[in-house]
């Protein structure tokens, strides 16, 4: 699959579950949906859905997808898999599929998943996808993963991690207006001092670890084991 994502919850296995099958939940951790939501299906049928993401705050990009999953399995794991699409015509993604995996460790869960999506826009969406959107969509997926991990294991509400992060950011970006400031200021005895102390500064705001309740993506592994397969269960699900 064309993006990765793993981390590990200290958590049981149905909270897990709970919180990523379950819409309601769902769409509260997930950055890359503003809604999602179950549409009827007929006793046996895979499970459809709809969701939206708000790009900006009057265009709102919708599709719909197809999903099905797997409790009971002999090892004792768990996995998810789905396709979707989207037909407006504003959104980059046209079609994609992946997968969820829940693999139960000593002390919680290993929780992955793998995903790939065909761009639309031709030669300039491809582009856009490479240099912009497909990292974009890989550091969201990630902030998101640790997002769930924060409410799985801590008890801290995706609501108020994401008010943490926000309130994070902003202090980090205050501490790099300064420094850049005072960098910036003619030089003389007094400046030439501060011109280290700004670059050490920056550096700082830049790689000081977040704190234990914020979400970052880099507590997520975003490499895939070498022996990594898609799940069987993906190739019963016809396209949305």
């Amino acid at each position: 699959m064309g993006l990765y994502v793993e981390t590990r919850v200290h958590a049981d296995l149905e909270t897990l579950w709970e919180r990523t099958q379950e819409p309601d939940r769902h769409q509260r951790w997930d950055l890359r949906f503003t809604e999602i939501a179950h549409l009827p299906r007929a006793e046996g049928e895979p499970q459809r859905f709809r969701y939206a993401t708000r790009v900006l705050p009057f265009l709102v990009v919708a599709g719909t997808g197809v999903s099905a999953g797997e409790r009971h399995r002999s090892g004792g794991d768990r996995v998810s898999a789905l396709r979707f699409s989207s037909g407006h015509p504003l959104s980059l993604l046209a079609e994609g599929s992946g997968y969820w995996r829940y693999v139960p460790t000593g002390d919680g869960v290993r929780f992955l998943t793998g995903y790939d999506y065909r761009p639309r826009w031709g030669r300039f969406g491809r582009v856009a996808d490479r240099v912009l959107f497909r990292p974009l969509m890989g550091w969201a997926t990630a902030w998101s993963f640790d997002r769930l991990r924060l409410w799985c294991e801590r008890g801290v509400t995706p609501e108020r991690s994401r008010d943490r992060w926000l309130l994070e950011a902003a202090a980090r970006l205050l501490l790099v207006a300064v420094l850049s400031a005072v960098a910036a200021l003619p030089l003389g005895v007094p400046s030439l001092a501060a011109v280290p102390a700004a670059v050490l500064g920056l550096a700082a705001a830049v790689l000081v670890p977040p704190s234990a309740t914020v979400p970052a993506a880099r507590r997520c592994l975003r490499t895939p084991p070498a022996r990594t397969r898609e799940p069987r269960l993906l190739a019963t699900l016809e396209p949305s």
